[in-house]
């Protein structure tokens, strides 16, 4: 059973100590970015260029070449003209040689194995030197701390063999923030040399889990894509569940139990402030945003049952898209918006089903042993991930991939308790929870924590959090 504390008299639930706390810890500092000059002594050098722009080069290698074999890629030390500018170079090339190495498709070449000293960002880089260590991309850069708190940082992203440069960007934001340079930095690199959109100038909400199994505090949390600059959202009194970010707005949906009545929330990461969405009078439950962000569709939980509904954010007006003859849950919109996605037992067992935006046309997706569940439509449209609970795979759990239609069914992980999952941007990586029975260090006999995979099941890797950590969401990019 849930332990539900009573509220403090005067007390708003769910909110953070200290009146602004949770805007300061949730907002995002924006970046400014601009073409970078053209390298020096460097007539009719290459001109800066943004990614997708014309003219532009184009990919250098494809995503199925660097699964198998990563792109062999050269990130000195961003230079700098003083003690506290080289430390931020420095910092600025790790982040970006973890993000490419961490994604598995790139191979940071190791420091000593450079055989001359990195240029700066400006200069024009021997070719030949970095070739002769199998480098076949090149990032050089220049950091600089600059008065009033502020930073610049130049980098530029060479292609070693034709001694081309691909790109040259220059980014200015607040010292604190030097991070999401770094991430940003790292998702153009891996567009340009790949094609496909980068993820890594993203984060993650999820519900950090502590205390013994059965008696959990559960707190909302932020945090980087990689697991930095964790951040509570609330303050634990309540129990909250099942965070979503809105794709075009600073704002989260979520399930709290506070006054020990379940009901949807949204959460204004730029303020802190929250607001219940729709006081019905059953539960509410696992919500999602429509792709534009008017819109929530949810579940509303009606005697023994479940029905799917969509509110206008707006008008606050609500749109019944099935009944609730069965338990229908876990509606996610595809991209575009036409259709949804959910899980029901109407035909007696757990399943899949798709249908309009509308509630019309609804159709079973899902065929096989065991149950399915938590149906999350990916970014590019050709598939959904779920979860499923048996079946013939031997597991527990098993988070899995197929096409809208049902078919090329396939399943990227295992465990004993594997559920969950979430998309990154542009549809190419996924995360989601994995937890184990074994005791950790506290006594409470499990832990949890959070798994990035890819969307073929290649480089699973655990992401590092304060606590034990459960229920992801993956923001839009730059959010």
């Amino acid at each position: 059973m849930i332990h539900l504390p009573r509220p403090a008299i005067g007390r708003r639930p769910l909110m953070l100590g200290a009146a602004g706390t949770a805007m300061a810890l949730a907002a995002r500092v924006p970046v400014r970015a601009q073409p970078a000059p053209p390298p020096a002594g460097a007539p009719g050098a290459p001109p800066a260029t943004t990614p997708g722009a014309p003219g532009a080069p184009s990919a250098v290698i494809d995503v199925n070449r660097a699964r198998a074999a990563p792109i062999p890629i050269a990130i000195p030390d961003f230079v700098g003209s003083d003690g506290d500018s080289a430390q931020l170079g420095r910092e600025i090339a790790g982040v970006i040689t973890n993000d490419l190495g961490n994604c598995g498709l790139f191979k940071p070449l190791p420091p000593a194995s450079f055989v001359n000293v990195p240029p700066g960002a400006g200069q024009i880089p021997n070719f030949q030197n970095w070739g002769a260590i199998g480098a076949q991309a090149l990032v050089t850069g220049a950091a600089e701390v600059q008065g009033g708190g502020n930073i610049r940082v130049e980098f530029r992203l060479w292609d070693v063999l034709p001694q081309a440069q691909i790109q040259g960007t220059a980014y200015t934001t607040t010292q604190s923030n030097w991070r999401r340079i770094a991430h940003i930095i790292a998702d153009v690199i891996y567009q340009r040399l790949l094609g496909e959109s980068g993820y890594f100038d993203t984060r993650v909400c999820y519900v950090a889990a502590t205390g013994p199994l059965g008696r959990q505090t559960k707190r909302l949390a932020i945090m980087d894509q990689d697991g930095a600059n964790n951040r509570y959202l609330t303050d634990g009194r309540w129990l909250v569940l099942t965070p979503r970010f809105n794709p075009v707005k600073d704002e989260i949906a979520f399930m709290s139990f506070a006054y020990e009545r379940p009901r949807v929330y949204l959460f204004n990461l730029q303020t802190g402030h929250q607001s219940i969405l729709g006081d019905f009078p059953g539960m509410t439950l696992s919500p999602r945003f429509s792709p534009d962000g008017s819109r929530v569709v949810m579940s509303l939980t009606e005697g023994s049952g479940a029905a799917i509904v969509a509110m206008d954010l707006a008008s606050r007006a609500t749109q019944r898209l099935t009944n609730a003859d069965s338990i229908n849950v876990s509606p996610c919109y595809s991209p575009d918006g036409s259709r949804i996605a959910f899980n029901s037992d109407r035909d007696g067992d757990q399943q899949l089903y798709v249908m309009n935006a509308d509630g019309s046309g609804v159709n079973r997706i899902s065929f096989g042993r065991g149950r399915y569940a938590t149906p999350v439509w990916s970014p590019r449209g050709d598939l959904i991930a779920y979860t499923s609970f048996g079946g013939d795979t031997g597991a527990a759990f098993n988070i899995g991939v197929m096409q809208p239609d049902g078919k090329g069914e396939r399943i990227l992980a295992q465990g004993w308790d594997v559920e969950g999952p979430t998309w990154a941007p542009g549809g190419m990586v996924m995360m989601f929870q994995s937890s184990t029975r074994s005791l950790n260090a506290r006594g409470q006999g499990y832990s949890s924590h959070l798994i990035t995979v890819d969307n073929t099941g290649f480089n699973q890797r655990t992401i590092v959090t304060p606590t034990n950590a459960t229920d992801p969401a993956w923001s839009p990019l730059g959010m």
